[in-house]
């Protein structure tokens, strides 16, 4: 027997003998639809046409079963690979003279953060050179420096030696 759902017009095959006289309560396997079935009669007086039609087995209601649902695709509006989505998405341009223009005035330079950072341990590794180079210099000026001058050296020294050994040891 060829049931079909009313709410999507899938078409499923059952046994003749799953619906009784009585009925049986059915559930479409795509959209979820529940139904009561009834055997239904085949008249005989019509001419049968061969028609491909789309059949997959059928989803008896059961209480642990739960309906799937799918979901729709967006379609896109715009063009992977148009060069407006290039140029906003990902920052290519195409040489054409119109964007081209657009983008080299509204282009703006970045320092970005692994160029600052190079940047700043080059300053501190020049400050702390000009420390150790003007250390002697610093200390007959200022008495109570040396204290704090041999406190940040060693510290070097400590945070060297540590890399050092996760370098060695790994």
């Amino acid at each position: 027997m060829i049931l079909k759902c009313n709410s999507c017009d899938k078409k499923f095959v059952v046994p003749d003998s799953a619906i009784t006289a009585t009925g049986r309560m059915v559930q479409c396997g795509s959209c979820g639809n529940k139904w009561n079935q009834y055997p239904v009669k085949i008249e005989t007086s019509k001419p049968i046409i061969n028609k491909k039609i789309n059949i997959t087995k059928t989803s008896i209601l059961t209480k642990n079963s739960k309906p799937k649902k799918k979901k729709a695709k967006k379609s896109r509006e715009i063009d992977l690979y148009s060069p407006e989505y290039l140029e906003k998405k990902h920052g290519i341009s195409l040489n054409n003279s119109k964007t081209s223009n657009n983008v080299a005035s509204n282009k703006k330079a970045y320092f970005g953060f692994y160029n600052s950072f190079i940047v700043i341990t080059i300053l501190v590794i020049a400050f702390s050179r000009s420390l150790y180079f003007f250390q002697d210099f610093i200390v007959k000026s200022l008495p109570f420096s040396k204290f704090y001058l041999d406190y940040f050296f060693e510290s070097i020294n400590n945070i060297f030696e540590i890399i050092k050994n996760l370098i060695s040891n790994y």
